[in-house]
């Protein structure tokens, strides 16, 4: 006979008074304390391991579901540098196939023109030069995409100095001042004089002005206008480039700064001007913003420490 079950024996089996409490991860019980009768202090204690040991297994769940996130970060990543190069790539062949195939071209046309024997006759003398032309021009237009490539990919540290920033806007505003007349857009002043003078890289920054400017001007019809604003925001320095043109459509607004994006008809631009003006005002501490509504211009702005 069991001696636990003999009649004599008073002391009942402890298991129905034993204290059982979950361990909860939200809904799902995942495992179980188990403790004799308890009261006051040890009750407290015992309620406060139930709640740690809870805590321990949520938290090992939690660093696991980190560690599976960040995995997926970095596939992510990854897929984005290899979508983009895939892109990068696509843009450099397309540009430089375009000059490619008018070289082509004109070089057949000349071997045509020599003929068999090497003379041309004398009538095709000019269009032998036309051809020579716009082979030169081509040329020039693969050595410019090039040329483009290298400053996009290019690390250089700027080269700090103090200037006034109303004298690096004047400086490209008069290179494209004659064309605008010419096109009947006139260029406005709006240079907030109590500006400080800012540190930065004088050539970089003139060259984001000049493509901001070459930009607008391309963008802004007869009778139009191109302002040329400075003023402080925020603790920055802040140049504005505002044009009366067509605006940018919606749905080009996130994409006008990728490499090689143009709206421009084929041969007119390369689509690098944006995308090497934002990565130089970024090396130079700054920002580049653009805002547009479609039919009353756009404005980008360049903002820069003081």
């Amino acid at each position: 006979m069991n001696p636990s079950a003999r009649p004599e024996d008073p002391s009942p089996p402890l298991w129905p008074h034993t204290l059982l409490a979950p361990l909860l991860a939200g809904a799902a019980v995942l495992s179980a304390l188990a403790a004799p009768p308890l009261a006051g202090v040890a009750l407290a204690l015992f309620a406060g391991m139930v709640c740690i040991g809870s805590a321990l297994v949520l938290a090992r769940r939690v660093r696991r579901g980190e560690r599976k996130l960040h995995d997926l970060d970095l596939r992510l990543l990854q897929s984005q540098k290899l979508a983009a190069i895939g892109e990068l790539s696509s843009g450099i062949a397309h540009e430089i196939n375009n000059p490619l195939a008018i070289i082509t071209q004109e070089i057949d046309l000349a071997r045509e023109l020599f003929g068999p024997t090497g003379c041309p006759d004398p009538s095709d003398l000019a269009d032998i030069r036309d051809s020579l032309d716009q082979v030169g021009k081509q040329v020039a237009r693969c050595r410019q995409i090039t040329h483009k490539l290298l400053n996009f990919a290019r690390k250089m540290e700027p080269v700090l100095q103090e200037e006034a920033l109303e004298r690096v806007i004047e400086d490209m505003a008069l290179l494209v001042e004659r064309d605008a007349l010419g096109r009947g857009v006139a260029i406005v002043r709006d240079y907030d004089a109590a500006l400080p003078p800012v540190r930065t890289d004088v050539p970089l920054l003139r060259q984001v002005i000049l493509n901001l400017l070459t930009n607008a001007l391309h963008a802004t019809p007869k009778g139009g206008a191109i302002t040329l604003a400075t003023c402080r925001r925020d603790g920055q320095a802040v140049i504005e480039v505002r044009d009366t043109g067509c605006g940018i459509p919606p749905q080009n607004m996130a994409k006008i700064f990728d490499p090689f994006f143009t709206t421009k008809e084929p041969g007119k631009g390369t689509g690098l001007g944006l995308s090497v003006s934002h990565g130089i005002v970024a090396r130079l501490g700054g920002s580049l913003t653009a805002q547009s509504t479609p039919g009353q211009g756009a404005t980008f702005t360049v903002a820069l420490p003081l």
